[in-house]
């Protein structure tokens, strides 16, 4: 499964943020909840419509994006 079956960016959905298909909830947010502490299973239990392949895509997606993220010396 890649995350790019999951993952929708709309500019019309929250100012083109990724989201999750078919909802409104950002791909930011997901991780922000894992950052927090969130289980799986409390992420589930809150966010009925989403599956646990949503959570595995958007941190399939977040450390995609990661990978071609540039780094420049401070001068």
């Amino acid at each position: 499964m890649a995350w790019k079956d999951r993952i929708a960016v709309d500019p019309s959905i929250l100012a083109g943020k990724p989201v999750i298909k078919g909802t409104r909830i950002a791909v930011e947010f997901i991780i922000a909840l894992l950052a927090n502490g969130w289980t799986y299973e409390r992420i589930l239990e809150n966010y009925r419509q989403l599956k646990r392949e949503d959570i595995f895509a958007a941190l399939s997606y977040a450390g995609e994006i990661l990978k071609e993220e540039k780094v420049y010396p401070l001068a």
